[in-house]
């Protein structure tokens, strides 16, 4: 599931707006970054512009908090202009900019395309540090710009439908009280429970393609599995669980939707989750709002609106991730053959270590979540040789830190059989992904299944003309098309229930 450590990642919103070059700061390069994690959130509306020039380039007086031209020790000059970020271009291949950024300017102030101006922090160990660092608040309180600019980060629509008092937006004691509530529906015990589930699903959705040749893996398969899994565990009944698959369906597509769509679809949501918690208080099940209500009865002091939030944010952070985990990690293999077909071997032996370390492998080559949600100074700070002032926002950069070549031994090749891999893909800290034992469930699922039932899977259009969606945090294919020799109708599992249907 999504993840930023917490509940995981889902996604940011802004369309990334095609931007010009940034002009390289005058100060000359930092020396290294310090903050990060996984997680939702987003910097701004859809589709909104703004500079990305520098903070401290010529011309430009150094926003508050940036160390002012005149001041700045001599340092070696950065060579060349700052690449251009949060492009469509960019999107494609973000990591030779990132790379850049690692070498050249680790901690980095630029203006998002929403306009909030923050902190980028590319290096593994300055973005290990971050993670952990408690003066690095989760709360939006903390931001230093107006409501205006306050209202451009965190999870789209949020706001407006009262949901902000979720794991993402807080910091301990509340922090702690909330997690704790959640954390038992995520033990490993109950995760491996719910395995045969999540076999159903995967082999109900590759049923519904297997016997065409061709699928779009994104909307056919990426996208319902982890929806139809969350709903289960929140325990959504059946009946309902379409209308979250078209909820989700609206905030996933981000600038891609009508105007409005993502603040009406999160209202609806946070609308039916408050009938919902309501009904469940007659009718207690096995289900993760059914915890939450007797934890609440109990003395936990859980308030309607903390548990509707905190429904809101695992079902919003743990898809997005997952639906990019399957879909990058497929994309990764089908552009790899031979590790592919190292892993299809080793599915084919049974040999379930290798799928491990396998999904490990593709969580940090090419990650669900590429930025961390936000992070604020609650005071003045120094982070990889930059003054950070209070009230700064500060983005770790998972992506970047995940392929630091001071970490990790040919960060930018693909091997499956990789063992000293302590990325970041599901941060670290107090924030580490509570969902990140289902969302490896998930992904070990979905690819052992696909390229077992689907062993000739391959691409069905040029790498180049592929997109990827628009956002801040998330990385994900808006489309994956692929072809396959046809499943007979004997070949296929028996009938399970229906995506949506618990067994």
């Amino acid at each position: 599931m999504h993840h930023e450590p917490d509940a995981c990642p889902e996604s940011g919103t802004d369309a990334r707006t095609e931007t010009g070059s940034e002009k390289r700061p005058e100060t000359g390069p930092a020396a290294g970054p310090e903050t990060g994690c996984p997680s939702i959130g987003s910097t701004g509306t859809a589709g909104s512009t703004g500079s990305t020039e520098s903070a401290g380039s010529t011309g430009t007086p150094a926003p508050t908090g940036c160390p002012a031209t005149a001041a700045a020790p001599a340092a070696t000059p950065t060579p060349g202009p700052t690449p251009a970020l949060f492009s469509w271009q960019f999107a494609a291949d973000p990591y030779p900019a990132y790379a850049w950024l690692r070498e050249h300017a680790p901690v980095h102030r630029t203006r998002l395309p929403s306009g909030v101006e923050a902190w980028l922090v590319t290096r593994y160990p300055d973005a290990r540090q971050a993670l952990a660092d408690a003066r690095l608040s989760k709360n939006p309180v903390h931001h230093s710009e107006s409501a205006h600019g306050k209202g451009k980060t965190g999870i789209p629509g949020e706001r407006g439908a009262n949901l902000m008092t979720h794991l993402l937006n807080i910091d301990p004691p509340d922090h702690t009280r909330l997690r704790r509530l959640v954390s038992k529906a995520f033990t490993p015990r109950r995760v491996a429970a719910f395995a045969p589930r999540i076999q159903e699903l995967t082999d109900q959705l590759i049923d519904g393609f297997a016997q065409r040749g061709s699928a779009d893996l994104i909307h056919e398969f990426a996208f319902p599995l982890p929806i139809y899994a969350i709903c289960d565990l929140l325990g959504v009944p059946p009946e309902d669980q379409d209308d979250f698959r078209d909820w989700a369906g609206m905030m996933i597509r981000h600038g891609g939707g009508p105007r409005g769509g993502v603040a009406r679809s999160v209202k609806k949501m946070r609308a039916y989750l408050a009938e919902l918690i309501h009904r469940k208080r007659a009718d207690l099940g096995d289900d993760l709002i059914s915890g939450l209500i007797r934890a609440s009865d109990h003395g936990e002091h859980l308030t309607e609106n903390e548990a509707a939030a905190m429904c809101f944010v695992l079902l919003f952070a743990g898809f997005e991730t997952t639906v990019n985990l399957i879909g990058n990690g497929t994309y990764a293999l089908l552009r790899h053959p031979a590790q592919r077909e190292l892993l299809q071997k080793s599915i084919a032996a049974g040999d379930a270590e290798l799928l491990a370390t396998a999904v490990e492998e593709l969580l940090r080559y090419d990650g669900p979540v590429e930025l961390a949600t936000w992070r604020y100074a609650t005071r003045e700070l120094t982070l990889g040789g930059q003054r950070i002032a209070e009230g700064d926002p500060v983005l770790v950069v998972l992506a970047a830190a995940d392929r630091d070549p001071a970490r990790f031994d040919e960060p930018d090749v693909l091997d499956l059989t990789r063992r000293d891999n302590p990325h970041l893909g599901y941060g670290h800290g107090i924030h580490y992904c509570l969902g990140a034992p289902l969302a490896r469930l998930e992904g070990q699922t979905a690819l052992a299944t696909l390229l077992t039932r689907l062993p000739d899977l391959r691409l069905a259009a040029e790498p180049d003309d592929l997109r990827w969606r628009g956002g801040l945090i998330m990385r994900g294919l808006r489309t994956l098309p692929v072809e396959f020799t046809p499943e007979s109708a004997t070949e296929m599992p028996s009938e399970p229930s229906r995506p949506g249907t618990a067994a």
